[in-house]
């Protein structure tokens, strides 16, 4: 399971029952979250959704089509998104990004989720996101200020 302010994510397995997935809601909604309930997959529902944003983003930066200042204020603006897939992308850390990348595409050979160039060139280098002994990440590498 995975939670956030709002929502907690229940990964159903192919041998929960359906009264434990109505039980676990309920407890959930006692706590005051959301349940939203997701079937045992690779990556989760709200992984891949992060991962996909994550890497049309990153096509988009590739192709010049934005900045990566601009490209996190469209996601906020146009989609009331709190932090742009770059901004998310420095929190979680580059390195975890790109490990999830490499595990989605591993677990469904599927060529989309194959991890940018930019980002591997980042891990290698160092920048790493907001963690400790990080160069930092794309808003540093570009020199931009957050």
């Amino acid at each position: 399971s995975c939670s956030t302010d709002e929502a907690h994510r229940n990964i159903k397995g192919v041998s929960t029952s359906d009264d434990t997935v109505e039980l676990i809601k309920s407890l959930t909604l006692r706590f005051g979250k959301t349940p939203i309930v997701v079937k045992d997959s690779p990556g989760f529902a709200s992984s891949r959704l992060g991962l996909a944003l994550f890497l049309e983003a990153s096509k988009m930066l590739e192709e010049g089509v934005a900045s990566v200042k601009d490209i996190d204020m469209g996601a906020k603006l146009f989609y009331g998104h709190r932090m742009g897939p770059f901004e998310t992308g420095d929190l979680v850390g580059l390195d975890a990004r790109l490990n999830n990348l490499n595990a989605m595409y591993q677990a469904t050979g599927d060529p989309k989720w194959r991890a940018p160039l930019l980002l591997k060139q980042l891990v290698i280098s160092g920048y790493l996101g907001k963690k400790p002994g990080s160069k930092g990440g794309y808003y540093t590498y570009f020199g931009l200020e957050e």
